[in-house]
């Protein structure tokens, strides 16, 4: 008898534990952090494009998914590894044309938090440019 009511409840436990594989390999990643990134450094009037190296926000926070979640409960605020604290470092970039400012300031983070993505700070898109993008050709190493 005991034997029969495990059985019964076995569909249940492998749909159950099903449920949690894609979370535990979640766990295996990185929590937010920061981390460092290599972005590029243009500005119209000066050549070329220069790789800085600086801080980013990376890494996963722990979230819900809607599918999930029961209509009652739907409003769920899905959290990102954003900035908590960011600080703007200046930049001279070489051979800037007459008349142009050749600094340039660029994003650090210094600290990260998990959540709402701000679309005032951040890309919140699906799918952005990468860091080191650049609309020009040429890099400059210095």
């Amino acid at each position: 008898m005991a034997s029969s009511s495990f059985l019964r409840l076995l569909p249940l436990l492998s749909v159950a534990l099903g449920a949690l594989a894609p979370l535990g390999a979640a766990y295996q990643l990185p929590l937010c952090q920061l981390v460092n990134q290599t972005v590029s450094v243009e500005k119209k009037g000066c050549p070329g494009c220069h790789p800085v190296e600086t801080t980013i926000c990376s890494g996963h926070c722990i979230t819900m998914d809607p599918s999930r979640v029961p209509p009652r409960l739907s409003k769920v605020v899905q959290k990102v590894c954003t900035y908590q604290e960011l600080q703007y470092r200046p930049l001279e970039l070489p051979g800037c044309g007459p008349g142009v400012d050749p600094v340039v300031h660029y994003p650090a983070a210094l600290s990260c938090s998990c959540s709402r993505c701000s679309m005032e700070t951040s890309d919140c898109t699906v799918e952005s440019l990468p860091p080191d993008f650049c609309t020009s050709t040429s890099l400059n190493y210095y």
